[in-house]
């Protein structure tokens, strides 16, 4: 069975979707463990592929505001996922982020961009979310599979804030966008959401109410992480092309 190397891992929710399509998921250095992933050095040759989601919060939607309020942001560590994939040098690599995340270049890789909604697989949960997927050999696209219709009932984002700061709604009116706070929904919702199991860490009373929502809010959505698993396991088993003489 080959070996993933999973970065960033959190709580673990794209780890499952891989270990549940036949992977192999070894867990590196998070925060919410005490690891760091700066002190971290992957060894060369022994990963099949390199997954994970570095914190988006320099890069997200919500960035230039939280700044102009004067909260602090999260250091981008994209830069770590990526040395981490060249110091380990994998077959191939999978990067998850926000829409706004720059494209990520390492040099022998051919990278693609994927971009998917939760709706898009027929689930209530609207969150949208780019793949990018390196491969040594190239020729490889990510491509998961979508449904033809979206359901007619439509949540918001499962944002990892939602214990905090409550849900929040970004509407278009008047031709710009306004974001409009509601009250944060029972977390046995906020894990059906997310794809997970209602009485999700029902138990684990080490951690806070808010630190619940921020584990599973900060995850890929697991319907979301098994469609990406799928697709790279078939974006692998494809024959590259050959090249057309000129």
């Amino acid at each position: 069975m080959k070996l993933v190397l999973s970065l960033f891992p959190g709580i673990g929710l794209l780890d499952r979707a891989f270990e549940e399509d036949g992977w192999c998921v070894v867990r590196g250095p998070d925060m919410l463990w005490g690891g760091d992933v700066k002190k971290f050095r992957p060894p060369p040759g022994k990963f099949a592929g390199v997954i994970g989601g570095p914190p988006c919060q320099a890069h997200s939607f919500f960035s230039a505001l939280n700044k102009h309020i004067g909260n602090k942001i999260a250091e981008d560590l994209v830069p770590e996922f990526v040395r981490c994939v060249d110091e380990a040098r994998p077959d191939w690599f999978l990067m998850e982020n926000v829409p706004q995340v720059p494209d990520v270049q390492l040099d022998g890789y051919t990278v693609t961009r994927a971009t998917l909604d939760n709706r898009w697989l027929g689930e209530e949960q609207s969150r949208r979310r780019v793949f990018q997927f390196g491969h040594l050999g190239g020729g490889r696209r990510l491509e998961p599979h979508t449904v033809a219709l979206e359901t007619m009932t439509r949540e918001g984002a499962c944002l990892a804030s939602e214990g905090r700061s409550g849900q929040i709604v970004n509407r278009r009116q008047d031709g710009k966008c306004h974001s409009v706070h509601k009250p944060r929904r029972d977390f046995q919702r906020f894990c059906e959401l997310q794809g997970l199991p209602k009485d999700f860490l029902a138990g684990y009373t080490v951690f806070t109410s808010n630190g619940k929502y921020r584990m599973v809010g900060n995850g890929v959505p697991l319907p979301m992480g098994r469609a990406i698993a799928r697709a790279v396991r078939e974006a692998l088993a494809t024959t590259k092309p050959q090249e057309v003489p000129r």
